[in-house]
């Protein structure tokens, strides 16, 4: 039988990297620019989270490396697309190259060893005193990681930043009509930049929690498409950021099941299958009629009047 208290604690762990993943791509996105490299970000931040880890034998350093790498790999992608108006679907692919090759020559180059890091100190779980020992609930949700409720919350902080604040609502003007905001006197590229700015930082901490808090080692690919199923979270979750951590929970169920279903009722291989046949599937019932921002894609041209063609 499936217990309910693990099988709760291992959707939970699963899901956290998805939600940080897909804030990052929803507030790109919003901005107008589409990032599809949040995989490759993903594997950068986990990398160099464990690397700042190794060489200071601190976690809490190896998680600013993440987050400056990752920052600094999604800069790239918005030079790219924002200065000089490359293919935003060209330019993330290049991410995601760019963080599978990477990643993988820097393991061996610093390393020596082309399979994995050695371990490092990592994060520990940091239990709640007396809500820890809440029956079935209790250790599921309060003996975990404090990354878990950061992604919590940060799902909640995205969603008043995009809602209720001035500049939150310019990035979504920005991802919906650069024109008449450009008209307003703010700067569109400047919100673009940003977004996709902390975008990386986001995937930064995502892979850092991978590296960090599960394993304490980076392995090689070892985000396994985790990146791909955070985009999917976006597009599910209508580019909402409380709707998007549903569906971030949804793909974490997934996954929990892969490890917590008794191996000798499913075949090991379709047990594998899981979690990308319910991203399939969330996409078929649930993408369809689904509209992102009507800018994101489009490079934009401040003082022409408007967007440049795709």
């Amino acid at each position: 039988m499936l217990d309910l208290t693990e099988l709760i604690a291992s959707t939970l762990r699963f899901a956290a990297p998805l939600i940080f993943a897909a804030l990052g791509g929803i507030l790109c996105e919003r901005a107008g620019v589409v990032n599809i490299g949040l995989e490759g970000l993903m594997l950068t931040g986990a990398f160099f989270g464990v690397l700042g880890s190794y060489l200071t034998g601190s976690a809490w350093a190896g998680l600013l490396c993440a987050i400056a790498a990752g920052t600094a790999l999604a800069l790239v992608h918005a030079i790219m697309t924002i200065r000089f108006g490359a293919d935003q679907i060209i330019s993330g692919t290049a991410l995601n190259l760019i963080g599978l090759g990477g990643t993988s020559y820097l393991l061996t180059q610093v390393y020596g060893n082309p399979g994995s890091s050695p371990q490092v100190a990592g994060f520990v779980s940091t239990p709640v005193p007396v809500l820890k020992d809440i029956p079935v609930l209790g250790p599921a949700l309060f003996a975990q990681s404090w990354f878990l409720w950061g992604a919590l919350l940060c799902a909640f902080a995205v969603w008043w930043f995009l809602n209720r604040t001035v500049t939150g609502l310019r990035l979504r003007a920005s991802g919906e009509a650069p024109k008449v905001l450009e008209a307003a006197g703010v700067p569109v590229l400047r919100l673009r930049y940003g977004a996709v700015a902390a975008s990386g930082a986001l995937c930064g901490v995502a892979g850092a929690y991978l590296s960090l808090c599960l394993l304490t080692a980076f392995s090689e690919n070892m985000t396994a498409g985790r990146g791909f199923i955070a985009l999917a979270a976006v597009i599910f979750g209508g580019w909402n950021p409380l709707r998007s951590m549903v569906a971030g929970l949804f793909f974490g169920f997934a996954s929990a099941l892969v490890i917590r279903l008794p191996q000798d009722m499913v075949d090991a291989q379709f047990l594998n299958m899981i979690p990308y046949i319910a991203t399939i599937l969330a996409l078929v019932v649930f993408g369809r009629g689904v509209r992102g921002p009507a800018a994101a894609g489009v490079p934009y041209r401040p003082g022409t009047g408007g967007t440049a063609k795709k």
